[in-house]
């Protein structure tokens, strides 16, 4: 199928399912545009049984589409940027070492956690997956996405310091999170030798230079910028800065992902201050705000339509039910060993660590890495329970994330008030 014709497919479905969502159910706009892409596929399955041919055209055009590439090498840069645009850099800085740590070490815990606990539960059900793929699948499930959790964080009212936690751990942790799905990637398919010294090696090149090529990049952009007052093309450059710099970090071996929030973070506090006007600050806003609402509506659609060219059986379908809340508790202790270390130098609000551990939404970059597996049986069973972890991720964490920071929030006036 030509690109124009899969594009033209995912923008008016995306259109119209963002219709249906805002006319009649009101969720929050990704939440809607996954839960309504889930049901069709599922209605269009239904139907496959029945005799309409609808599954294998739908199946013809997802499998036109190479989600990992789609996302991982296309649409994050932008949606990376759009997001590290609006991350107040003094924040940030303030919060630097228990982010840290949670995009560190909090995903190295959480995915050694993961693995073992899913190597246990998979063998109770007869499933085995060797515990290098186990690994792989810590590795893949771990990391926090930052395209789900800001979605859905523009909707709930939490503090600006929680804020900024969750933000930036989502915006850096997937960086490293692909540095290490990469490393047992190569042992898995046993492409190269890898020892620590490699591995430390490959960290180092791939995350400290990703940070050093953004700055460089986003320190050229922001040059450009201000030498010129005219918001056409410093949009354009904007663009050029994302897709560019994405290209040519990949080109390098560096994090691509890491660069482009570094830059995002450099142009959104040093170039919205020194190197733009009124006009131009209000342009490239409204620009970036359009990209960050249309390719996250197309990334949810797809989310939602990838269910037709899963596997499931019933042992993975077990298996996931299973993980589901094993994982959550996983996530639970990788994010409450750094908050209670980090307590001993500075304090915490008291629900910090049950936040961080439900607003730690899982979304497309979890299934992209899960397709990029080699085919396979062992892919068949990550990606099914993948997919089942993401959709309740998205689903019952973002629709319930919001109720737990106002209880929060309410105990703690009244605690205050006592």
């Amino acid at each position: 199928m030509k690109l124009f014709h899969i594009l033209a497919i995912l923008i008016t479905l995306s259109a119209g399912f963002s219709y249906l969502n805002h006319r009649f159910i009101r969720l929050p706009n990704t939440i809607g545009l996954m839960l309504i892409a889930l049901l069709v596929s599922l209605g269009i399955a239904a139907l496959g049984r029945f005799g309409f041919g609808l599954q294998a055209d739908a199946q013809r055009l997802l499998a036109s589409i190479d989600f990992d590439e789609t996302l991982l090498h296309g649409m994050l840069s932008f949606l990376l940027f759009a997001g590290a645009l609006h991350i107040n850099l003094a924040n940030l800085a303030r919060q630097k070492y228990i982010i840290g740590l949670l995009a560190t070490v909090g995903v190295l815990g959480s995915t050694v956690i993961i693995a073992f606990i899913s190597k246990w539960v998979l063998a109770l059900l007869g499933i085995d997956l060797p515990m290098i793929y186990c690994l792989l699948f810590g590795a893949l499930i771990s990391p926090t996405d930052p395209i789900a959790v800001l979605g859905i964080l523009k909707n709930i009212g939490v503090s600006e310091s929680l804020e900024t936690k969750i933000c930036g751990e989502s915006l850096f942790n997937d960086g490293v999170a692909v540095v290490v799905f990469l490393v047992f990637l190569k042992i898995a398919t046993g492409g190269q030798e890898v020892t620590a010294i490699s591995v430390l090696g490959l960290f180092f090149k791939e995350a400290l230079g990703g940070v050093v090529f953004g700055l460089l990049i986003g320190w050229v952009a922001y040059w450009m910028l201000k030498t010129i007052d005219n918001y056409q093309v410093e949009v354009l450059i904007t663009l050029a800065l994302v897709a560019g710099g994405f290209a040519l970090a990949d080109e390098l071996h560096l994090s691509g992902p890491i660069a482009i929030v570094v830059a995002g973070l450099l142009i959104g506090n040093h170039g919205r201050l020194l190197a733009m006007s009124d006009t131009v600050r209000e342009h490239l806003d409204t620009f970036w705000e359009l990209v960050d609402e249309i390719l996250n509506a197309v990334l949810f659609v797809l989310i939602g339509l990838e269910v037709l060219v899963l596997t499931f059986t019933r042992e993975y379908f077990i298996a996931g039910l299973v993980l589901i809340p094993l994982l959550v508790l996983a996530r639970f202790i990788s994010v409450g060993w750094p908050v209670m270390t980090m307590r001993l130098f500075r304090s915490f609000s008291p629900d910090v660590v049950k936040i961080l551990t439900w607003g730690g939404l899982r979304g497309g970059i979890s299934v992209a890495l899960a397709l990029s597996l080699p085919p396979g049986k062992n892919r068949e069973v990550i990606l099914a329970i993948t997919y089942m972890m993401v959709v309740f991720s998205v689903i019952v964490q973002g629709l319930t994330i919001g109720k737990l920071v106002g209880w929060s929030q309410k105990k703690q006036k009244e605690h205050l008030k006592d």
